[in-house]
C-alpha cells in the first residue's frame, strides 16, 4: 500500500487547522445589546408619551344655563391636577426601571441560554488542538515504520494499521471543526451569573416598587381650575375670571395599599418559583452542570484506567527486537495517541465545568 510523505500529511493538518481558527476567529454579533436598546427606546417613548398627557392641563370651554335664573353663558379655561404632575415624573421612572430590569434580566438569560453551548465551543476548540497534536506524533510514528518497510523489517500489513488510525483522526478532526461551525455562541457578559441574577431581583423590586408608587397616587388629588366666563344673552358686561381648587382623598386607599404590599411579596414568591424566569432558569443550569461535572469525572477516570493498562504493556514489552513486537508496539502507541484526545478532552471539560461553577454561582 503506498504511503504519503511525511512532509505532506503535515502540510494538510496545519492547512485544517488553519481552517479551523479562521473559522473560529469570525467575530459574533451582539444581538443582545441591539435588543436592549431597542426595547428601551421604546417604553421611553411610551412613557414620555404618557408624561407629557399627564403633566400638561387640560383646556375646557362650554355653555352653561345657571339654575338661579342667570342668562346662559360661555366659560372657558385650563385645568390641572397635581396628583397627575407627581405621576408624569413618576411615570419616567417607572420606565427606566422597567429598562434597567429588561437590560439585567435580558443578559442574565442569554448568559444561561448560551452558557452550555459557549463551554462545547471551547472543549471542541481543545479538542482540535489535541487532534492537531496526537497528529504530529502519529506522523512521526509513520516515518519510523515506513523505513522499516522499505528496509523490509515489516510488512506493509503492518503499517496499514497507522494509515487506518490517521483516518479515523481526519475524521474526528473535520467532525469537530462541522460542530463549531455549526454552533452559535455571543459574546457573553463577563459578570458572575449570581451576580446578575441579584442585580435582576433588585432591578425587578425596583421596578415593581415604581409601579406602585403610581397606583398610590390615586390616593388623593388636589385639582385647579381656572378660566373665564361671558354671559351670552344678552352679550353685555366684560368676561368674568373664575378659579376653583378641589381636593379629594380616596377613603379606600388604607385598604388598596395593603393589597398591593400583599402582591408585592406573592410576586417575588412567584417569580422565585416561576418555570423560564432567570432565578429558576439559573437553577436549572447549576444543576445541569453539577451533573455534567460527575460524568466527565467518570468518563475521565475511565480512561486513565486504560491509559495505565496501555503503559503497562509498553513497559512490558520493552524495547521491540522482533517485527511483530515493534507491530504490537506500533498498535499499543496508536491506541494511546486516541486515548491521550479522550483523556484530554475530559480533563479540560471537567477543569472548565468546575470553574464556571465556582465563578458563577
Amino acid at each position: 500500500m503506498p504511503s504519503f510523505p511525511l512532509k505532506v500529511h503535515k502540510s494538510l493538518a496545519r492547512l485544517f487547522l488553519a481552517c479551523a481558527m479562521a473559522m473560529l476567529l469570525i467575530p459574533t454579533a451582539r444581538g443582545g445589546d441591539e435588543d436592549q436598546q431597542a426595547y428601551c427606546k421604546y417604553v421611553t417613548q411610551q412613557a414620555a408619551a404618557q408624561r407629557d398627557l399627564l403633566r400638561t392641563p387640560d383646556a375646557v370651554a362650554g355653555v352653561t344655563q345657571p339654575n338661579t335664573g342667570l342668562p346662559t353663558q360661555v366659560v372657558w379655561g385650563v385645568t390641572g391636577s397635581l396628583s397627575n404632575v407627581r405621576k408624569a415624573a413618576l411615570t419616567m421612572d417607572a420606565a427606566r426601571k422597567d429598562c434597567e430590569l429588561y437590560t439585567v434580566s435580558s443578559t442574565a438569560q442569554q448568559v444561561i441560554q448560551y452558557a452550555v453551548p459557549s463551554l462545547e465551543k471551547q472543549a471542541l476548540q481543545n479538542r482540535l488542538a489535541l487532534i492537531q497534536k496526537a497528529s504530529e506524533n502519529l506522523d512521526a510514528l509513520m516515518a519510523t515504520t515506513t523505513r522499516m518497510v522499505e528496509a523490509h523489517n515489516m510488512t506493509r500489513a503492518m503499517a496499514f494499521a497507522l494509515e487506518s488510525t490517521k483516518i479515523k483522526l481526519a475524521a474526528d478532526r473535520a467532525d469537530t471543526q462541522s460542530k463549531i461551525v455549526a454552533m452559535y455562541s455571543p459574546q457573553l457578559s463577563d459578570k458572575p451569573l449570581k451576580d446578575l441574577v441579584a442585580e435582576k431581583q433588585v432591578s425587578e423590586d425596583n421596578e415593581r416598587r415604581a409601579i406602585y408608587k403610581i397606583n398610590r397616587q390615586n390616593d388623593w388629588d388636589v385639582a385647579l381650575s381656572v378660566g373665564a366666563h361671558q354671559q351670552v344673552n344678552p352679550l353685555i358686561g366684560s368676561p368674568g375670571a373664575y378659579g376653583e381648587v378641589t381636593v379629594s382623598y380616596n377613603l379606600a386607599s388604607h385598604a388598596i395599599n395593603k393589597h398591593l404590599d400583599q402582591a408585592a411579596a406573592s410576586y417575588d414568591d412567584w417569580k422565585k418559583a416561576q418555570e423560564g424566569d432567570v432565578f429558576r432558569n439559573a437553577e436549572v443550569l447549576k444543576q445541569q452542570l453539577t451533573n455534567s461535572v460527575s460524568v466527565q469525572d467518570n468518563r475521565l477516570k475511565a480512561f486513565e484506567e486504560q491509559q495505565k493498562q496501555i503503559a503497562t504493556n509498553l513497559e512490558l514489552l520493552g524495547r521491540a527486537e522482533t517485527s511483530a513486537a515493534f507491530d504490537f508496539g506500533n498498535q499499543l502507541n496508536t491506541a494511546k495517541l486516541l486515548l491521550q484526545i479522550e483523556i484530554g478532552d475530559a480533563a479540560f471539560r471537567l477543569d472548565q465545568l468546575k470553574e464556571f461553577l465556582s465563578r458563577n454561582f
